[in-house]
């Protein structure tokens, strides 16, 4: 009898006058229970400090918008994955394009991506490697991320999420810029990834909210 043996007989032996406990409920929430909640997910993402922007889904509106948003964040350059959508990008900014050192995207400080599905219910976003994302340390380097996320991709709850995604490629899970306050408490951003965190939704008419972005 190994020590492991002996341990767990004596505990058998301590619970056998004990009785059964009940059944623990697993009545949790499957994938396709609940439709998204566009308006929950901006809320969690502004909860986060990321800052949310809306526009239509054409290519055309994409593109101002990202042309505008990286304008006012005074970047005149920015790091693009392979596989970004082309109409997506304005001329009026530089598309620095892999392969990229270590060193290229911190001289650069932003990167642009799309994502593979977003959560409604805790505000994040996954990316998967696939196009337009680029390998992990595209978004993780440079101190500003602007992520495209299509209305479409957006799940109600993590479940969806999860169905939606393949486990096998490389998943990374945004919840807002990243930070942390392990040190006595006191929040410090761009630990772990970028300290800044912008949030392009792009969106039909039928799923635009009434404000057309939010801070």
């Amino acid at each position: 009898m190994s020590a492991r043996d002996e341990i767990l007989g004596r505990i058998r032996t301590a619970l056998a006058d004990r009785p059964s406990p009940e059944a623990v409920p697993r009545a949790y929430r499957a994938a396709g229970s609940m439709p998204a909640d566009m308006e929950q997910f901006v809320d969690r993402l502004v909860d986060y400090r990321a800052t949310v922007h809306r526009c239509a889904a054409d290519a055309e509106a994409v593109a101002a918008a990202v042309a505008e948003i990286l304008g006012g964040r005074g970047f005149a350059s920015v790091v693009v994955p392979d596989g970004f959508p082309q109409a997506w990008l304005p001329q009026s900014v530089e598309a620095v394009r892999e392969p990229v050192t270590n060193a290229q995207l911190d001289e650069v400080g932003a990167v642009l991506t799309t994502c593979a599905v977003a959560v409604a219910e805790t505000g994040t976003i996954v990316l998967d490697a696939g196009p337009g994302q680029g390998p992990r340390a595209l978004t993780l380097v440079p101190d500003y991320h602007l992520v495209v996320v299509r209305a479409d991709q957006v799940r109600a709850i993590v479940p969806d999420a999860v169905a939606a995604l393949t486990p096998e490629r490389p998943l990374t899970w945004i919840s807002g810029p990243s930070a942390t306050s392990d040190i006595e408490l006191r929040r410090v951003e761009g630990v772990h990834g970028p300290r800044t965190l912008d949030v392009l939704i792009a969106a039909a008419a039928a799923d635009t909210l009434t404000d057309e972005a939010r801070t």
